[in-house]
């Protein structure tokens, strides 16, 4: 019989605050009520202060990130249609994988896991495209498998270097509300996430941001679609409402999880996600371990995919973590199976959770076989975060 409290530290689902799950706790409700809106048109305004966008328009779809991956190529792309997309990592494949099941024409280029995005090779690439024949790039900003976050500023630039019209699709899944994310400034025209990670809510809500640029393309776009039509949902979200039954009480803790973002303030929430995760990667960096990405420039704020020794198997890492410790680390993905276990970090997190996530790890990995002073992970990121304290107004007792 397990006591306590469960530790979950998988790069989503992520921890659902108390009051957010609270606030979800409430009657069903009419969803054709002439009140409804006075819940829903909020929630669109405030999502657009997440994404950065003033322009663009924001979908709410019932579904999870991959349904809106699927609402954006859909209704913006024909069948047919060259696209250029990057695999570093398991969800960047199976954002490929699903381009190709759609009918689109893939232009991949494979990056050995641990590295990031392509940038230069998309720009060599756009500009041979003399004929315009790309008419959408990809990009995986953070690569949930290996810990990467990748420079869509970049991509940006190369797209405008080479005076390419492609629209430049983000998936921001694990990114977005956690990592620094600027659709407009960076000129986004799809981006993606879901309700389960940063936004601190259940899974069950596909996030879109779409650009003006996006919308217009949708007016003409061919491919098939029902259920994600973008113009259905524009007829009824106008004022509040949805083509289908929505979930509401899911609107209600996105209410409240905005909130919280808003009352932090979304530039401390992304400082206070750095602050964090540097103290997990100097704990792992303490125990003689490396991060699955190449350089510290990739390093990602919401996730660390940490290389186990040789002779330990990351399973057996998560699986004593789970039934000895009650704690749930991320498996390594695919080729990194056995390789990687994934400490996430993202959402409702703060110092002392960290500092569990680490000391249990610690405790896990020893039993797996993997020589580990006790600790030195957790002493690490204590170091770290007594010296970089949210409240720089403290004094140190050790200076």
């Amino acid at each position: 019989m397990k006591t306590g409290c469960t530790h979950l530290f998988i790069p989503g689902p992520t921890n659902i605050p108390e009051p957010v799950r609270q606030a979800m706790n409430v009657p069903m409700q009419d969803m054709r009520a002439p009140d409804f809106g006075d819940l829903t048109l909020g929630l669109f305004s405030d999502l657009k202060r997440v994404l950065r966008t003033e322009s663009g328009r924001v979908f709410l779809f019932p579904g999870s990130g991959t349904g809106a991956w699927e609402a954006a190529i859909t209704n913006t792309l024909n069948p047919g249609d060259k696209v250029l997309m990057s695999r570093f990592g398991q969800f960047s494949h199976l954002w490929v994988e699903m381009a190709e099941r759609l009918g689109l024409d893939v232009e991949v280029i494979d990056v050995p896991w641990g590295g990031g995005c392509p940038v230069k090779e998309y720009a060599r690439r756009l500009g041979a495209d003399k004929h315009g024949e790309i008419k959408a790039v990809f990009v995986t900003h953070n690569e949930t498998a290996t810990g990467v976050t990748s420079d869509v500023a970049g991509v940006r630039r190369a797209l405008d270097e080479s005076f390419h019209d492609a629209l430049l699709f983000v998936d921001g899944v694990s990114s977005i509300a956690s990592i620094d994310f600027r659709m407009d400034d960076w000129g986004v025209d799809l981006a993606v996430t879901g309700s389960q990670k940063g936004l601190m809510l259940p899974a069950g809500l596909g996030v879109l941001g779409v650009s003006e640029k996006a919308m217009e393309a949708s007016k003409t776009a061919t491919m098939r679609r029902a259920y994600f039509e973008f113009s259905d949902m524009v007829k009824l979200n106008e004022t509040g409402y949805f083509p289908y039954t929505p979930p509401t009480q899911l609107f209600h803790g996105l209410r409240r999880s905005l909130d919280r973002i808003f009352d932090e303030g979304l530039d401390n929430v992304i400082a206070r996600h750095h602050r964090l995760a540097e103290g997990v990667r100097r704990g792992v960096h303490a125990w003689g371990m490396e991060l699955v990405a190449e350089h510290p420039s990739l390093w990602s704020d919401t996730v660390s995919a940490i290389r186990v020794p040789a002779e330990v198997d990351a399973r057996d890492v998560i699986r004593i973590g789970y039934e000895r410790y009650n704690i749930s680390f991320g498996t390594g993905l695919a080729q990194l199976a056995g390789k990687v276990f994934r400490i996430g970090h993202l959402g409702d997190l703060n110092e002392g959770m960290c500092l569990t996530a680490l000391s249990l790890a610690e405790l896990s990995l020893a039993a797996a076989g993997a020589r580990v002073e006790f600790g030195s992970g957790v002493a690490a990121a204590q170091d770290w975060y007594a010296k970089n304290s949210a409240a720089p107004d403290l004094k140190i007792a050790a200076e």
